[in-house]
């Protein structure tokens, strides 16, 4: 069962869940008004739907696990490493991705279930995941990881860190994503992993290193 309610985690302004465009069968995801966070040590960061930063609609049914994630892998984009950090490049950043995931994989929208900026700015990726997120009950399958995409979490971190490190912002915004994260789906720290851990990639790069300092800030934040 769900935790109660808080009215910490009353959604912000910023993450609005508006329905989704186009006729795609998202139904399923239920009523986006009302959505919530479950109550917890962590509050809920901003996360910026798909509405907000102008994705396209799905061109294929997104569907939905009726179970909770039991991971979450982390990822970064292999794009350049931009000097821009604002909001406006990470909502370009997102359709870029989603445009790159479309046109030229096939696939039916972003990969993805969210997207870190070296800014520091999260924004949903495929769409539902915010919604699921929010509940904690069920997940959006994605596409960014063969053989776990029907029970991991992905998040892009934007950039390419083969050798270098990524900004202080996106890491502790990467921090506080994946606290929530554990937070609303009862995932342990000690489950979140790269994507080189199951797939033959060098992604994500230098931070598949520090994953220990993540796990460990990530349950110092959780309370563990």
């Amino acid at each position: 069962m769900p935790a109660p309610l808080s009215r910490r985690s009353v959604l912000r302004g910023a993450v609005l869940l508006g329905a989704a465009a186009g006729g795609t069968a998202l139904t399923q995801l239920g009523d986006d008004h009302g959505a919530r966070a479950l109550a917890g040590a962590v509050d809920q960061p901003v996360i910026a739907n798909c509405a907000t930063w102008g994705a396209r609609p799905p061109s294929s049914t997104i569907s939905v696990v009726p179970n909770r994630p039991n991971k979450i892998i982390v990822h970064h984009t292999a794009f350049p490493n931009t000097t821009d950090y604002s909001l406006a490049q990470a909502y370009r950043n997102s359709r870029d991705i989603q445009d790159l995931h479309m046109d030229a994989n096939g696939w039916g929208d972003s990969g993805q279930h969210f997207t870190n900026s070296r800014g520091g700015y999260l924004t949903e990726g495929r769409h539902g995941s915010l919604y699921a997120l929010l509940h904690g009950q069920t997940m959006v399958q994605g596409a960014h990881c063969v053989g776990q995409n029907s029970q991991a979490i992905g998040i892009e971190n934007d950039g390419i860190y083969l050798d270098v490190q990524p900004p202080a912002a996106l890491w502790n915004s990467l921090v506080t994503f994946c606290a929530f994260t554990c937070q609303q789906y009862a995932i342990a720290p000690s489950e979140i992993y790269g994507h080189k851990d199951f797939n033959s990639t060098q992604c994500p790069g230098l931070l598949h290193a520090r994953l220990p300092e993540l796990r460990t800030a990530v349950a110092a934040r959780l309370g563990a």
